[in-house]
């Protein structure tokens, strides 16, 4: 089997994207997202396309059990995941800091940062263990600016950049490599 991908938010946007891009290029692939329907279609549209493996993990990565139950129960085949794409994230709403309501916040905080982080360490172990591995953290411009009515979700996304940059210095004395990638405005399904 070719190097594995997991991708965390696979079914559209970014995560989507990326999806595509190491399809093309041959790698075998862990699509997540919560919407099992739209991973299938985009699975579909993959394996049409390209010679690829591709294994479905559709749960909600807030949700902690599924997420530690899906990685603890990949085949064989799957588990010594090469390249872990961090990319499920959402803004949501536009209100003023001081209007917003909690549950976009919790929801905001829960998938950007807490997400990311119960992500990275159920696989990072494993990569240390190897002695290969390759972290792929999506984060935003947004994390080094706030706009109106965005500032919690450009907390999150600064989160991300220091999450990213400590991550690199916990691992200076392995092989891995930890990537922070910082988009700018993109046209996705909350944006």
């Amino acid at each position: 089997m070719s190097k594995i991908v997991f991708i965390t938010g696979a079914s559209s946007g970014i995560g989507a994207a990326c999806a595509r891009k190491f399809a093309k290029e041959g790698y075998s692939l862990l699509l997540n997202a919560r919407s099992v329907d739209k991973l299938q279609t985009l699975k579909t549209e993959l394996e049409n396309a390209y010679n690829t493996d591709i294994l479905l993990l559709p749960f909600d990565v807030r949700d902690r059990e599924a997420a530690a139950k899906a990685l603890a129960t990949l085949p064989e085949q799957y588990q010594s995941i090469d390249i872990l794409v961090n990319n499920a994230g959402l803004a949501l709403g536009m209100d003023k800091e001081y209007e917003g309501t909690e549950e976009n916040y919790d929801t905001m905080i829960d998938t950007n940062i807490t997400a990311l982080l119960m992500i990275t360490r159920l696989v990072v172990p494993g990569m240390v263990k190897r002695g290969k591995g390759h972290i792929i953290n999506i984060g935003s411009v947004a994390g080094d600016a706030a706009y109106p009515g965005g500032s919690v979700y450009c907390a999150t996304k600064a989160a991300v950049k220091v999450l990213s940059d400590g991550l690199r210095m916990d691992l200076v004395d392995t092989p891995l490599r930890v990537t922070n990638v910082k988009p700018g405005l993109v046209e996705t399904n909350f944006s």
